[in-house]
């Protein structure tokens, strides 16, 4: 399966253009969150992407909730914050919003370690993980040094062991991979990665 990955869109019109070009070649478009800014402007956001017609799965970055993401989303794409889905016969879980929280103050959806290890607890198996957090230790530095990802995402991917684990929100490390046992994680940013995963 041919899959098209992004995270951190932010409403970027000229990053959308070039996704939905992209997406005619895909089987599988994923979105790891960030679709929009400070949680404004969201459907529209969302309409930029609205000639992909490959499968669509989302999860909520931080700068959009999980309700606002489900009730923007187009027929069709599937919002993932908690639950599973299965395409292609790949199982997908996502979890979004910022793991740990941000300092960014009231407009930005957080998740503590504790509540994002409650909710990571419902996947006892998938194919790919998605959050829009990266993990501990892993495509997390920020531009000061400093790794900002998720114990409880690392501890999740140990103990499921995806095959991949696609995540976003730490603009300094996009582009950027590295492995937790044998899952492959990926920093995405919004220029689209593409991978190839069979069933």
């Amino acid at each position: 399966m041919k899959i098209l990955a992004f995270s951190d869109l932010h409403h970027s019109r000229r990053h959308a253009r070039a996704l939905v070009d992209a997406s005619a070649e895909a089987d599988l478009v994923i979105g790891a969150g960030d679709f929009c800014n400070r949680r404004e402007a969201l459907p529209e956001a969302l309409n930029l992407l609205s000639g992909i017609a490959a499968p669509m799965v989302l999860v909520p970055g931080n700068a959009e909730s999980a309700t606002e993401l489900r009730a923007a989303a187009h027929e069709g794409w599937h919002v993932l914050h908690g639950d599973a889905a299965e395409i292609g016969g790949l199982r997908l879980f996502g979890l979004g919003y910022a793991v740990p929280e941000t300092p960014f103050g009231g407009w930005s959806c957080d998740l503590s370690e504790a509540d994002a290890a409650a909710m990571l607890a419902a996947c006892e198996r998938a194919d790919i993980l998605i959050t829009h957090s990266p993990p501990k230790g892993v495509v997390d530095v920020t531009s000061f040094g400093e790794s900002m990802g998720s114990t409880a995402i690392r501890d999740a991917i140990r103990r499921i062991a995806p095959r991949l684990c696609l995540c976003g929100h730490i603009h300094d490390s996009w582009g950027q991979e590295g492995r937790i046992g044998g899952a492959r994680v990926a920093n995405l940013g919004p220029g689209g990665t593409w991978f190839d995963l069979a069933p």
